[in-house]
């Protein structure tokens, strides 16, 4: 007889993940369905990891009533998950003398409950901005927005509810739900789970699986977003997350560094998008470098080393689909595009409402860890000759296996031990940094492969990598070429 779960999340991105580590603070059955090989493999490990202060979105809609209050979780949650989180600010810069358009802005922000925004003139901009075009004149400051690394944050979820009894089911694609009186089957690529609660969260796929039960309020309407990072230490220049004035289409191309200081630009917005396509291609990639050259003017084809393209899940309904829907247990968690990531942790607890109100006991556990161990944490690099010594010693936890960003075989051990059985070497870059650097994994791949076939007692191929599998990126010297094409 199967088990049957008190709660079956569907989809293991940044909302699935967030919605099920909270659900494991209760005692109950959970499981987490994935079609991938891995959790954060849609647009969870493709977009801008920018955590928004919360004044773009209308206060009427989803989508501004649970940015602001999802914004307020981050700190707390980095320092019980420990994902990489920094409170950098944001600017809503513009060149234009008229700054009414900030003031729209700064309305809707203190009408969405934000108490840290300002607007600011050009004095104070190149003071906070100084490498920034000296002809910005005006901009928007959230003190509190930041930036943050959205594909550890939902691996720290992950680890953190199987850690407190969760279950995940990697590679589980989902075909078909079915009733069985009060229990829903969930018919899989690998059999069937069963469960007395469903939340749909899986992304660009929520409507098909919402038909599944016969809801059909709501189509996703994919839209993809492109995007340049650069190399590692690019971004130190830039101190804030820098926005241009918003459109109809979303927050348009900003400039930021990442958590780990590399330069990020992107994403440009198409709706002529498949739910699956995640190629990049060079002319959309050369009109974001253009753009945000007016911005920044240091930009460097140079030291780009690579592009990739996010889907997002756009609604038809341009809201965030968070509802009980009539189907009793039965959860709808879908749209969420821009600011999702933001909104997560607010979103869970939302669902976590929904599901009580439908009937679902929550009783605390009184073994609730909410504290999960970092892999990796941020580390300045060390020259070169200096870790040298470190490269063909013997395996030993501190031997560096990854010379680009430093990462030793001890910190990849560790990865591949917390709960989730790691299947690539791209889930080991995802949770490590390792073949992130300079060289995208031309040294380290084969080093990674075999501490992997150790650890695991199973062979692996070095050359795959699952972001390129039938994806066509715009590379380095593409760019460079095409860009003195058009000089």
């Amino acid at each position: 007889m199967l088990p049957v779960y008190d709660v079956a999340v569907i989809g293991a991105g940044i909302v699935g993940t967030a919605t099920a580590r909270r659900l494991s603070q209760y005692d109950l059955k959970i499981a987490i369905i994935e079609r991938g090989s891995d959790v954060a493999m849609g647009a969870t490990k493709a977009n801008s990891a920018i955590v928004h202060g919360g004044y773009a979105e209308h206060p009427a809609s989803l989508r501004g009533r649970l940015c602001y209050p999802g914004r307020l979780q981050f700190r707390m949650l980095n320092e019980e998950l420990n994902f990489g989180f920094a409170e950098t600010g944001s600017l809503v810069v513009t060149t234009d003398d008229d700054r009414s358009p900030l003031e729209r802005l700064l309305e809707r922000g203190r009408a969405n409950g934000l108490t840290d925004l300002r607007i600011i003139g050009q004095d104070e901009l190149r003071e906070m901005e100084p490498a920034l075009n000296p002809g910005l004149r005006w901009a928007l400051h959230c003190k509190g927005a930041g930036v943050c690394s959205p594909y550890e944050m939902a691996i720290a979820m992950a680890e953190n509810a199987i850690a407190n009894g969760a279950e995940l089911f990697l590679e589980h694609e989902l075909l078909g739900i079915a009733l069985d009186g009060k229990e829903f089957i969930l018919q899989t690529s690998q059999g069937e789970v069963r469960s007395s609660y469903v939340v749909n969260a899986a992304g660009v796929h929520a409507d098909k699986v919402s038909q599944m039960v016969g809801v059909d309020s709501f189509e996703i309407l994919p839209r993809s977003g492109q995007y340049l990072l650069f190399a590692r230490g690019t971004g130190k220049p830039i101190n804030s997350v820098i926005f241009q004035l918003p459109t109809d289409k979303g927050k348009g191309v900003l400039l930021t560094s990442t958590y780990y200081d590399n330069l990020l630009i992107g994403p440009d917005a198409s709706d002529d998008a498949s739910r699956e396509d995640t190629s990049t291609d060079i002319v959309r990639i050369a009109a974001i470098y253009k753009q945000c050259k007016t911005l920044y003017d240091k930009l460097d084809p140079r030291q780009f080393i690579r592009s990739f393209t996010g889907i997002r899940a756009r609604s038809s309904t341009n809201d965030f689909v968070i509802e009980a829907t009539k189907v009793r247990g039965f959860i709808n968690v879908a749209g969420i595009q821009s600011p999702g990531l933001t909104a997560s942790p607010a979103i869970a607890q939302m669902v976590e409402g929904l599901l009580q109100d439908a009937g679902l006991e929550l009783v605390k556990k009184s073994d609730f860890d909410p504290y999960r161990p970092p892999i990796i944490r941020k580390k300045e690099l060390r020259p070169l000759k200096e870790i040298k010594p470190l490269l063909d010693i013997p395996s030993a936890p501190e031997k560096i296996i990854c010379r680009c960003e430093q990462v030793t075989e001890g910190e990849i051990v560790d990865a591949l031990h917390r709960g989730i059985k790691v299947k690539t070497i791209d889930g080991v870059k995802r949770r490590t940094r390792a073949s992130m650097g300079w060289c995208q994994g031309e040294f380290c791949r084969p080093r990674i492969a075999a501490v992997m076939e150790r650890e695991y007692g199973e062979p692996i191929d070095p050359s795959f990598d699952i972001e390129h599998s039938g994806v066509n990126r715009v590379s380095r010297s593409e760019l460079v070429d095409f860009l003195k094409s058009q000089e």
